[in-house]
């Protein structure tokens, strides 16, 4: 069983970790490529934004697929 929250926090700590956790290897390597560069290509603006939304799309995967299928 996925916890939403494990997810959730891994991908709090580094983007694309929750996903990874779920078993989306390529939406994990997406988040890992996307939120450093918004980061670097924005100033930090649009990079904090991505982090929250990693976060939440991981919390929302692993609340509706609970098994990583």
């Amino acid at each position: 069983m996925k916890s939403p929250g494990t997810a959730a926090v891994l991908s709090a700590l580094i983007p694309g970790l929750g996903q990874l956790y779920n078993g989306t290897f390529w939406r994990g390597i997406v988040w890992l490529v996307l939120t450093p560069g918004l980061w670097i290509g924005t100033g930090g603006l649009l990079g904090w934004i991505c982090h929250v939304v990693s976060a939440w799309t991981a919390h929302s995967y692993a609340k509706k697929h609970p098994t990583g299928g």
